[in-house]
């Protein structure tokens, strides 16, 4: 047996209890998981992250700073995970204005316009999701109120990536709406993903151009959504409608706009240099 001498004191066993409790509590911690509460990040959108290709569900993903990004499908909200941490590492406030998406650079901004009440906001994505095939984007309470789509829960929208000014960027990252987008609160018709009926006698000149994509496998599904072809320019993919005679021209034009692509135009004799004609307002 040690000595008195060499028997610890009281402060130095209450030393060593510490020390083995610390390493205890490092070895069986585990990395905390994405949704759990505590160790936030700042909410900032610098440095922007993209991320390496991951797997939920048995499904692959791959993240990439795609700027030209645009696209029409469902949306739905989540508000519960109120304090969660966020893919990016911020902490999750369901009332702000952000959102989820699967592939796009966190943090990022996008423009959405929920098609059934015409309503255009900016939203801040800094999640990851949805990962259920039939939706593009996931909002926060907060966006879904603005929108006017708290209440369905679903709803079909646009979103289209935009790079907003410092003001509304810094209005959304301490947690209030930017300025209002153009076209908010007008009116638009809900989407019909059915072709567009064109007259047997046409003008071979004119058509509907929807948008030019970077993606060919989304340029094919809006074609197919709006019953349109896509031809090649460069390295786009121009999505266009027609041929269509002068008098369906405008109610085919309205219908592409009311699908949410507000920036569509007719053109004329469309190749690698169309020539615009004047958009209808």
């Amino acid at each position: 047996m040690p000595s008195a001498a060499e028997r610890p004191g009281p402060m130095r066993y209450q030393a060593m209890l510490l020390g083995l409790l610390v390493l205890a509590g490092c070895a069986g911690a585990p990395d905390r998981p994405r949704g759990s509460s505590g160790g936030y990040r700042p909410v900032a959108d610098l440095p922007v992250r993209i991320g390496p290709p991951y797997t939920v569900r048995g499904r692959t993903y791959v993240p990439v700073d795609e700027r030209g990004y645009d696209a029409v499908g469902m949306a739905s909200w989540y508000g519960s995970e109120s304090g969660s941490r966020t893919a990016n590492g911020e902490r999750f406030r369901p009332d702000w204005i952000g959102g989820a998406h699967r592939t796009l650079p966190l943090p990022s901004y996008v423009e959405v316009t929920a098609l059934g009440t015409g309503r255009t906001i900016l939203v801040r994505i800094n999640d990851r999701g949805p990962f259920a095939a039939d939706r593009i984007i996931d909002l926060s309470r907060g966006a879904a109120r603005l929108l006017g789509i708290e209440r369905d829960g679903r709803a079909r929208v646009r979103v289209r990536r935009v790079f907003p000014d410092e003001r509304d960027r810094a209005a959304l990252r301490a947690g209030r709406p930017a300025a209002p987008r153009t076209g908010q609160y007008t009116t638009l018709l809900a989407v019909r993903t059915v072709p567009i009926e064109v007259d047997s006698a046409t003008d071979a000149g004119l058509y509907v151009q929807v948008a030019t994509l970077s993606s060919p496998d989304r340029a094919d599904r809006l074609a197919r959504d709006l019953g349109g072809t896509v031809t090649r320019a460069g390295v786009l993919f121009r999505v266009r409608i027609g041929p269509v005679t002068p008098d369906d021209a405008q109610p085919a034009l309205a219908r592409v706009r009311a699908a949410g692509y507000q920036d569509a135009r007719l053109v004329r004799d469309p190749g690698p240099t169309p020539q615009f004609m004047e958009p209808v307002r």
